[in-house]
């Protein structure tokens, strides 16, 4: 098959006393995301859009939150280790589209930061990483700031060298 799609989805509460970390980038805040790792909402809805595309399991299969290994690691780190899973399955990405539902703080100041720090990792141009943001209207446990949320889909095309054809 020429082509994969996945989707992504993560939560994380928000914390007082907590660094928020989103897209690899550090955010000034008085809260920031709760987890095992850095806690990165959309870069673990990433991974997990790029493992899924695959049929590869999730980020919580390859990168347990039992595991001491993981402790606080940068969200980076996971992104990385997933997109190498792609590649060895002979497959790239095409684009990612992403978005971040958030009440606060606003986060339009970091996107091209996000894109860049994304891009880079995945082989990407910064063109071909979405990231959108929206607020829930003051709804929900995302409009109570209690949490955030983001979904990621992935496209994953067959690499050249990988696709059997004997052109």
């Amino acid at each position: 098959m020429a082509y994969r799609i996945g989707t992504g989805v993560d939560y994380h509460q928000l914390a007082e006393g907590r660094k928020l970390f989103i897209g690899g980038v550090e955010i000034p805040h008085h809260k920031g995301a709760v987890g095992h790792s850095d806690a990165d909402v959309l870069l673990h809805a990433i991974c997990d859009a790029m493992l899924g595309a695959l049929a590869l399991g999730d980020i919580g299969t390859h990168f347990p939150d039992t595991s001491a290994e993981f402790k606080n690691i940068d969200s980076k780190i996971l992104l990385q280790r997933s997109f190498e899973k792609i590649k060895e399955k002979g497959y790239h990405l095409v684009n990612v589209d992403s978005t971040l539902c958030l009440q606060e703080p606003k986060i339009k100041p970091f996107i091209s930061s996000m894109q860049s720090t994304i891009a880079a990792i995945l082989e990407l141009d910064t063109d071909e990483v979405s990231i959108k943001a929206t607020t829930t209207e003051q709804m929900g446990f995302v409009g109570r700031e209690e949490g955030l949320v983001a979904y990621a889909t992935v496209l994953l095309k067959k690499s050249k060298q990988h696709d059997g054809s004997h052109h």
